[in-house]
């Protein structure tokens, strides 16, 4: 779900089993990824899973910091993160969004030797993209509600605009 020159790329920190089975970001049901980018205003209307493709459309793409599917984030390695955030960062150096979004701050810390990190606007910079945390979609993450989570995205929004 990448192609060159995007306004924002949203970085998730891996596919759960679900995304893996089908293919789709970001699929499973309590995940809160979908309806917070369209209350956030990068969507016209809420998309399904099964839809992502029109984000391209939009100037949107979707990754992920590393590519293995496990059940929970917390199964992977620091050295599985290490060397994704390399990988990501050759990615977005080819790329060249405007914008890269990593979708939570622990994997971006973990990503980026970045250990106070905290959501929002980072000061790196890849090439000439601009980074950006923020917060984790997922139903497990209480400390966000759909709303808060959906203001922060609009704030990338209208930052990806200027």
């Amino acid at each position: 779900m990448v192609a060159g020159g995007l306004r924002v790329l949203f970085c998730g920190i891996n596919p759960g089993l679900l995304t893996a089975a089908t293919g789709h970001h970001f699929a499973r049901p309590g995940n809160r990824f979908w309806p917070v980018l369209h209350l956030s205003g990068f969507t016209p209307r809420q998309l399904k899973p099964a839809e992502q493709e029109e984000l391209l459309s939009y100037g949107l793409g979707i990754t992920n910091v590393v590519a293995r599917a496990t059940a929970r984030a917390d199964e992977l390695t620091a050295a599985e993160y290490a060397e994704g955030g390399r990988l990501l960062t050759e990615k977005v150096r080819r790329l060249e969004p405007g914008w890269l979004a990593v979708v939570g701050v622990t994997a971006y810390r973990a990503a980026f030797a970045d250990r106070t990190a905290r959501v929002g606007p980072q000061e790196r910079t890849i090439g000439g993209t601009r980074v950006w945390v923020l917060p984790n979609p997922s139903g497990l993450n209480a400390h966000w509600t759909t709303a808060t989570m959906a203001e922060e995205f609009a704030s990338l929004r209208v930052a990806a605009q200027g």
